[in-house]
């Protein structure tokens, strides 16, 4: 027999469906559980708990912000769910994915510059959408929600550009790319803009994957031209780039908070290049000094360290390999 509570969450999660139908967000090809699921992480944002009046809820404006496990956390404690705190990622990938590409939730709501997997970024409802919620089963909902929809694509071509302005441009060839916004495809794209031309021997790139989309750039016949392995392949590195004059295929770590060239990452691309025909060339990029001090014990040997903010120098972890005087001139 359903408790009082039960009853009152399901009541809540009937009204929920009800204004999600109503934002257009298409719940009729979801699952019983994954509406149930996206109801009660919408709830989460919006700050309800059973017993609350839509008037009472949340939204930007109100700085009611919660990251991935925050949500978990008050479906948890008010929601009757027991999720275990390792499937976060449900959160983005799955239970808000609708609403935030309906404007209705605003991701990275705390820090515009979040990355994807940024552990700070936040989720809140929209200032117009809550404005409108905080109406329904009022006589004023039928209207205020028409004048809403009938201003929805401006409103979300609005908060497009206004995420779009934290976007990072990149040209690669002759395409265009616009990389979601951080430090990682920040040293990414410096990688792209000066370590090659500078240090790459006319290299060009062959694969780049961005924090949001991990193909964002790949040109597989080439690729496989060379002996690659496959694009599929987990232990990817976040730009390969080849230079036909020297035959040397460069496999590049941009680090921001995890990943350098170790000796034990090092060993995994040697093992699936075992069939490459060009040069393997290692290198790990960071951002400046304070970032490559954090992971200076990590780096492997017979590998080469980049840094973005002294772009015209490398260091060398090649033993004698360029052991020797600098000509008087050249200092």
């Amino acid at each position: 027999m359903a408790t009082k509570k039960a009853k009152a969450i399901d009541a809540l999660l009937h009204e929920t469906h009800e204004i999600l139908h109503a934002f257009s967000i298409p719940l009729e090809r979801l699952t019983t559980r994954r509406k149930e699921k996206m109801a009660k992480a919408f709830l989460a944002v919006a700050g309800m708990k059973p017993g609350m009046r839509w008037s009472e809820a949340k939204s930007e404006a109100d700085m009611h912000r919660l990251r991935s496990r925050d949500v978990i956390r008050w479906l948890n404690n008010h929601l009757g769910e027991a999720i275990a705190d390792s499937s976060y990622d449900d959160i983005r990938r799955k239970d808000l994915i609708l609403p935030v590409e309906a404007g209705v939730v605003l991701k990275a709501s705390e820090n515009s510059d979040a990355k994807t997997n940024d552990g700070t970024r936040a989720y809140a409802m929209s200032s117009d959408f809550a404005a409108v919620v905080r109406l329904y089963k009022t006589p004023l909902w039928e209207d205020a929600l028409k004048k809403l929809m009938s201003n929805r694509k401006s409103l979300i071509e609005a908060q497009a550009r206004k995420r779009g302005l934290a976007r990072i441009p990149l040209t690669i060839g002759e395409q265009l790319f616009s990389l979601s916004a951080g430090a990682h495809n920040s040293v990414q794209k410096a990688v792209v803009e000066h370590f090659l031309p500078l240090f790459g021997g006319g290299a060009e790139v062959l694969y780049f994957g961005d924090t949001e989309k991990k193909n964002l750039f790949h040109r597989e016949t080439e690729l496989k031209t060379l002996g690659f392995f496959e694009l599929a392949h987990d232990k990817l590195p976040d730009i390969v780039a080849y230079s036909k004059k020297k035959n040397w295929l460069f496999l590049i770590e941009a680090v921001d908070t995890s990943n350098p060239i170790t000796e034990l990452r090092r060993a995994k691309f040697e093992e699936v290049t075992a069939s490459c025909k060009a040069d393997i060339v290692y290198a790990t990029a960071f951002a400046n000094r304070a970032a490559y001090r954090k992971f200076a014990n990590d780096i492997a040997w017979e590998t080469e360290v980049w840094i973005a903010d002294n772009p015209e120098h490398m260091i060398h972890f090649n033993g004698d390999k360029f052991l020797g005087p600098y000509l008087k001139d050249k200092r």
